[in-house]
């Protein structure tokens, strides 16, 4: 078979790692030696595992005095390492012994170099790891898949004056004697290679504060320190929080929060020692915006969940890679949700479901869980479809089944499982155990198949009894024939008739079904609570009820699903953007923060359509939908005003000043980056974070210098990266070339993908962009994280000119990116949508326009 190219045979089992590292910042090298305690199941002449660049000095097998040489061969393609001994090893507990040397990388993977500037200019130096999915072999030979679990005993010799943490505690801290010491942590729990951390460099790290008996702590980068009791505050609640609803005691010794400065990922959930991307991490609460303290919170959060749903109890091979993210996106959202209930954390999901549901309504997507062969197939798994929609099943479940019986079911299947490995079924049986609800037939067709359902609902029967029909048909955005698949759909409805109200748990499980209703609604919105994963089709008697009597009586995220729905609908040539604009007209009292997101960026959108005079009309527009909105707000804070109406502010002066064009918006927002600079306490963050994303629009040479300068020197790590993605949006072309050109030399590989991909996607700017990719390919590849480079292609799914779309498909048909396959062909997919909608719509939307 296939896959057994890249499976490690089970003739011989790892139970044990002693492992000691020698890393060398100076010269970006490191020595080891490990001892790994291992089970020879039955005699071997041979013994596989995992090493990838690597040197292996000399490897043996011993028992009870009895030595066999080995030596190493290394099969480049499938990351393994054959060890062929001199003798037969017999049946029974033996101790494999290697020594080795590896370099430390800058490749942001396996045991790699980060560097940073102190405050004197002078660069410093730290080593780190990351190892997720199958990169521990980067730094030691070990069986570097999930299910072959083992405790790890680490051993740092690091130089004098240098931080050095791992998973566990540490129990001694000795001098070698040659400037350098010998530090040794506490043997860990049992558990996977990938979660296996080191960190050793010049950082700071906080007292420790108590979180329920556990010792947490953040390391930061000097300079810094001010910038960590949010994350501590946070980390605290969340390890609270899940000990609770996991009735799990935390199963680590101690917890390690640490800031990287160059870190690919978001963050990484090792266990006990979980390093992030800095800003996700560190964060001063009175600068930064409500979205990017919420960014924060929502990492900390899904880090530590996984201590429990990942780290205790793990995923048997990385097809059940969904098993670990999604869950602990779910979980991040729950214990955000309670941490700070102001922010409506669920409500603000929507955003995210969104973005599943545009991969998911592709003939590209594919399942949540798939087969899984080689490394690079396991890179591939994360992307938006593993997390959000993985997150968004799981959240229609818990809220169709009950959250008390979903959390019952959640925590016996660790119980049952911790410490070892399981599949998708064994969460499904344990919830059907705490439920006796059908969970696993309801939930394999949304893990195992790709896309979701369209319900389309309408009204029947007659006054005395009236029916509520729905049918389901897979939702795409190409007309074709109904390709005949079928979701077990459970589905909540509320609905209601002047003074009385009604509200029903569905299960739609056939193409049609009649359901019947207490009375004839005055108004029906499925999909109540917005918590189902799928788009709703309403009959024109519905939609004219939601849209009239209806609405008041609407959540905002039910509200969000109405404008959304109607987006995905314009995509799929169902509607019109004429038609769409006037559905939009209806919310120009809209109030919420998730809502006004959501208009702004189907806004954005309509905006690729049309072109010269179209275009100002379309402006125009804007500014009668925002202005008005922005007036009842007003354009300061006020006292006392709770953080998602600041946050929303600022969403209604950007989308006024940069799509709407506004001349009041442009001037206000230089004065307040103005007075931002000379003081910025004075400044509400989201209206300063608006301010520059409109002067980014808007401004000249002089703007983009000062922006990159305050990309380099702010503390602030949002304020840092807020600049440095603001100079995307320029729109001289000049100015451009010298990003891109700043990207390749001096901008951090961490966000070099990230800021390319955003110039790529400008309308003004992105053919420049893209040139300068092409151009610039082979230079990409090597500098940038092998994983990152599907990031930066993700601006593609913004051109609308069918000659240019056609120049990229030939591009990466010639240049495919083998870690990011599924999502460039999404992305690809995407692009092809937005060509067609502006071929479809741009004429007649313009004619419309006037």
């Amino acid at each position: 078979m296939e896959i057994d190219r890249y499976r490690l045979p089970r003739t011989v089992l790892p139970s044990r790692y002693e492992l000691t590292l020698e890393p060398d910042l100076s010269a970006a090298r490191f020595a080891g030696e490990v001892a790994v305690s291992v089970e020879v199941k039955e005699p071997v002449g041979e013994i596989v595992l995992n090493a990838k660049e690597l040197e292996i000095d000399e490897v043996w097998l011993e028992q009870d005095g009895t030595r066999i040489e080995a030596s190493a061969t290394f099969e480049t393609e499938t990351e393994r390492c054959l060890l062929k001994l001199s003798a037969v090893a017999q049946p029974g507990p033996w101790t494999l012994r290697s020594r080795f040397r590896g370099v430390l990388n800058d490749k942001l993977e396996g045991f790699y170099r980060s560097s940073f500037k102190d405050a004197s200019g002078s660069e410093r130096v730290l080593a780190t790891t990351q190892f997720e999915s199958t990169d521990a072999r980067l730094a030691f030979p070990c069986w570097d898949e999930p299910d072959l679990k083992a405790t790890f005993a680490v051993t740092l010799v690091v130089p004098e004056g240098v931080l050095a943490l791992s998973n566990s505690a540490q129990v001694s801290d000795e001098p070698t004697g040659d400037g350098r010491r010998r530090v040794v942590f506490a043997e860990t729990m049992k558990m996977s290679t990938y979660l296996v951390a080191f960190v050793v460099g010049p950082l700071g790290i906080t007292e420790p504060a108590d979180a329920g008996g556990t010792p947490l702590r953040v390391a930061y980068p000097p300079g810094r320190d001010g910038l960590t009791d949010f994350a501590l505050e946070s980390g605290k609640f969340a390890l609270n929080y899940f000990a609770g609803y996991y009735d799990i005691g935390y199963p680590a010794d101690k917890l390690d929060l640490v800031a990287i400065p160059d870190f690919a990922a978001g963050a990484m959930e090792n266990l006990g020692c979980i390093t992030f991307r800095e800003t996700a991490l560190l964060v001063d609460p009175e600068a930064a915006t409500q979205q990017e303290l919420q960014r924060v919170a929502d990492v900390v959060h899904h880090e530590i969940a996984h201590m429990w749903f990942g780290d205790l109890v793990t995923m048997r091979w990385w097809n059940g890679l969904w098993l670990n993210e999604a869950f602990a996106t779910f979980m991040e959202m729950k214990c955000t949700d309670a941490f700070r209930p102001q922010w409506d954390r669920w409500t603000d999901f929507g955003i995210s479901r969104t973005a599943a549901f545009e991969v998911d309504s592709l003939e590209s997507t594919r399942p949540i869980e798939f087969e899984v062969v080689s490394p690079k197939d396991a890179d591939g798994m994360f992307d938006i479809l593993t997390y959000e929609k993985g997150a968004a099943v799981l959240r229609m479940l818990e809220q169709y089944l009950g959250e008390d019986l979903f959390r019952d079911g959640v925590r016996d299947y660790l119980k049952i499982n911790a410490y070892g490995n399981t599949d998708t079924t064994d969460l499904w049986d344990a919830l059907e155990d705490s439920t006796a609800a059908p969970v696993r037939r309801t939930m394999d067709g949304w893990i195992f198949r790709g896309g979701f359902p369209l319900i389309s609902a309408d009204i029947g029967g007659d006054e005395w009894q009236p029916k509520l029909r729905l049918r389901q048909r897979r939702f795409t955005y190409q007309d074709g024939p109904d390709p005949g698949q079928r979701w077990v759909v459970p589905v909540l409805i509320r609905y209601g008739q002047g003074e009385f109200k009604g509200s029903a748990k569905l299960m739609l499980d056939s193409a049609e079904n009649e359901f019947d209703l207490m009375f004839r609604p005055d108004w029906l919105v499925v999909n109540a609570g917005a918590t189902g994963f799928y788009r709703v089709h309403y009959s024109a008697e519905l939609l004219d009820g939601l849209m009239g009597a209806g609405l008041d009586s609407l959540t905002a995220g039910e509200r969000y699903g109405v404008v959304d729905d109607h987006y995905a609908a314009l995509v799929a040539g169902r509607t019109t953007a004429a038609e769409y604009l006037e559905l939009l007209r209806r919310f120009a009292g809209e109030g919420d923060l998730s809502v006004w997101q959501r208009i702004a960026g189907a806004l954005g959108s309509l905006d690729r359509l049309v072109e010269g005079s179209a275009r100002q009309a379309f402006r125009k527009q804007v500014r009668d939908l925002v202005g008005p909105a922005l007036a009842r707000l007003g354009w300061e804070p006020s006292a006392g005003e709770d953080e998602r109406t600041s946050q929303l502010r600022g969403v209604l002066l950007e989308t006024l000043g940069s799509l709407g064009a506004d001349d009041e918006a442009i001037e206000r927002s230089r004065a307040i980056h103005t007075r931002f600079l000379a003081e910025p306490a004075s400044v509400d963050p989201a209206l300063a974070a608006a301010a520059i994303g409109v002067i980014a629009d808007t401004g000249g040479a002089e703007d983009f210098e000062l922006f990159w300068q305050r990309h380099n020197s702010s503390v602030s790590p949002q304020l840092s990266v807020r600049y440095l993605h603001s100079m995307a949006r320029f729109k001289d072309p000049d100015l451009i070339a010298r990003l891109l050109d700043l990207i390749v030399t001096e901008v951090r590989t961490q966000d070099a993908p990230f800021t390319l991909g955003r110039a790529l996607g400008r309308r003004e700017t992105g053919r420049h962009a893209w040139d300068f990719m092409v151009a610039n390919w082979d230079l990409l590849l090597q500098r940038l994280p092998a994983g990152s480079i599907v990031r930066m292609t993700g601006g593609i799914t913004a051109i609308a000119d069918s000659v240019w779309a056609a120049e990229v498909e030939e591009f990466f048909a010639a240049n495919p990116v083998p870690q990011g396959e599924k999502t460039l062909a999404q992305n690809l997919e995407r692009m092809r949508n937005m060509v067609r909608l502006r071929d479809r719509e741009a004429e007649r939307f313009a004619a419309v326009l006037g």
